[in-house]
């Protein structure tokens, strides 16, 4: 990256002035307020901010994708030329074509009905007009520029049958199809692991040298930002309100929101517990397989996601388990919980549960609980705030009145720190961060022992991951609670964990008290996770 500035007057893209307007049942919601953004041929220019800062939607309008409530004005010049409320007969010969956007979850990008290759050839057949022999031989060519294994049988793949790195770089291939001048990324490396985020992160860069394109960046991730960024502009309620080189943005913030945002990693760090803590869930020898179908008249292929596994966790402990997308962490979580067959045996209190039926499990249920990574598909939409949080009360002692539920539900919003009054709203009226608060009171209203996260900070703002961090580490102080801590996030798992333990293709590589795990691993993997991760482990 050249840091060097650009000025507008070379600008592949400007937009000036922007501002977007949502009419909603409660009145119209300013979504952009005269916002400026401008990016050069080679250039990359970050847009950060937190969620709802308006970023995403900036580049939205631009693209003249806007939802049917939403409205644009003000100028997006590409080339010179406004194209901001062109008609979308002329708007499609740019977006698509000459402007193209990669989105952060490609798995709602990609259509789960078609292959990989038609994905890719729709595109150029649509927008380049080449016919559809040479298309074919051009998707092939995408996929080898993108680094995918295997291209020729990726193409004939479906994208469920792909890993998410992998569904990204197809995301990523769609965007070069047409060799366009500007790539928009949104968000693109969010959910992934932090070695597939670098190899991501390193791809892009690599093919806008060799392409030249102008890169716009939307992310909250300020540590992407030091790696890939030469300006920053900082959004906040829907105006810029700092831009800049990106070396001085990040070294010498002048407005107190860029700051705040520089200083939101999760800070601090757990006392480990002693060793004469009772062991409250143990895992011996525990295995999962899965039969992958390998097609007609053929023997089944055996995938071992986790693979003879042992692991012992104190009462009062987390454990930090760490490791790439299919390294077997979050089935190893589901199978300890009983909720996949295995082998090998699992011990909770002493008790061995291995391979109970859903019979035998309940009244275990309220003690050992789950926090999925994303509470919006995992909160009903047709339920309450309140009725989600009680939901397992009815179940667990169905003894109690609607009145004493409700006073329930009200004390346990407020230990999450959510206002009770809201608990007649339902979950698409909340943030992402405040989901999650009401993923974790459902689950405290049981008074669980074990509490299973598996990824429940991923798709958070780092301002939000911090705040759910220090919730977490005060309700487990306030109850006792032990944790079992499944994340790719290595920042989150140092401010939470004691103990840590790195998965790669099922089976555990490496153990031990969490400041050895970071400060001197042994294994050549742990050492690569920490430094993918360098840019948002500092300090």
């Amino acid at each position: 990256m050249t840091n060097a500035h650009k000025s507008a007057g070379e600008a592949v893209l400007d937009i000036r002035d922007l501002r977007v307007s949502f009419a909603t049942a409660v009145g119209t919601v300013q979504a952009v307020r005269g916002v400026d953004v401008s990016v050069a041929k080679g250039e990359t220019v970050a847009i950060v901010g937190e969620s709802g800062s308006g970023k995403s939607q900036t580049m939205m309008a631009a693209m003249g994708l806007l939802a049917a409530n939403g409205k644009a004005e003000g100028e997006a010049l590409y080339r010179g030329a406004n194209i901001l409320g062109l008609p979308t007969a002329k708007l499609n010969r740019i977006r698509g074509a000459k402007i193209t956007m990669i989105f952060q979850e490609p798995m709602t990008s990609l259509d789960p009905l078609y292959t990989i290759e038609r994905q890719l050839i729709e595109p150029m057949v649509e927008h380049g007009g080449i016919g559809r022999a040479r298309a074919k031989a051009r998707a092939l060519e995408l996929l080898k520029l993108v680094n995918i294994p295997q291209p020729e049988r990726k193409l004939r793949s479906f994208p469920h049958e792909l890993s998410g790195g992998q569904r990204q770089r197809v995301m990523i291939a769609m965007a070069l199809a047409n060799d366009p001048d500007v790539l928009i990324a949104d968000e693109p490396t969010t959910a992934l692991d932090v070695t597939t985020q670098a190899q991501i992160l390193a791809l892009i860069a690599d093919l806008q040298k060799r392409l030249g394109m102008a890169v716009v960046f939307i992310t909250h991730d300020l540590g992407i930002v030091r790696q890939i960024a030469d300006r920053v502009y900082v959004m906040k309620d829907g105006q810029v309100v700092e831009q800049g080189e990106a070396a001085r943005i990040l070294t010498e913030p002048k407005h107190p929101y860029t700051r705040m945002l520089l200083d939101a990693e999760p800070e601090g760090r757990k006392a480990p517990v002693t060793g004469e803590s009772p062991i409250l869930l143990e895992g011996q020898k525990v295995s999962v397989a899965f039969d992958l179908d390998s097609g007609l008249l053929k023997a089944p292929i055996v995938l071992k996601a986790v693979d003879d596994v042992s692991l012992a966790v104190r009462q009062g402990q987390t454990l930090g388990i760490v490791g790439e997308s299919g390294s077997g962490k979050s089935t190893l979580g589901r199978a300890l919980l009983q909720l996949l067959p295995h082998q090998g045996r699992v011990f909770f209190s002493g008790n061995d549960i291995s391979n109970k039926d859903r019979g035998a499990m309940r009244p275990l249920r309220r003690q050992m609980q789950l926090v999925f990574q994303d509470p919006y598909g995992s909160l009903s939409p047709r339920m309450t705030v309140g009725q989600i949080v009680t939901e397992g009360l009815l179940v667990h002692e169905p003894g109690l009145s609607a009145a004493e539920r409700d006073r329930r539900a009200c004390a346990v919003l407020e230990e999450v720190s959510l206002d009770p009054a809201l608990r007649n709203r339902y979950p698409h009226e909340f943030s992402g961060g405040q989901r999650q608060r009401i993923a974790i009171a459902r689950t405290m209203v049981l008074k669980p022992k074990l509490v299973v996260l598996d990824e429940p900070t991923s798709a958070l703002d780092r301002t939000i991951q911090k705040q759910i961090v220090e919730l977490l580490r005060k309700l487990q102080a306030d109850h006792g609670l032990t944790y079992l801590f499944i994340s790719h996030d290595l920042a989150v798992v140092r401010a939470l964990a004691d103990w840590v333990m790195v998965m790669q293709h099922g089976r555990i590589v490496e153990a031990g008290p969490t400041p050895v795990i970071f400060e001197s691993p042994v294994q050549d993997y742990t050492r690569e996770l920490i430094a993918a991760a360098a840019n948002n482990l500092s300090g």
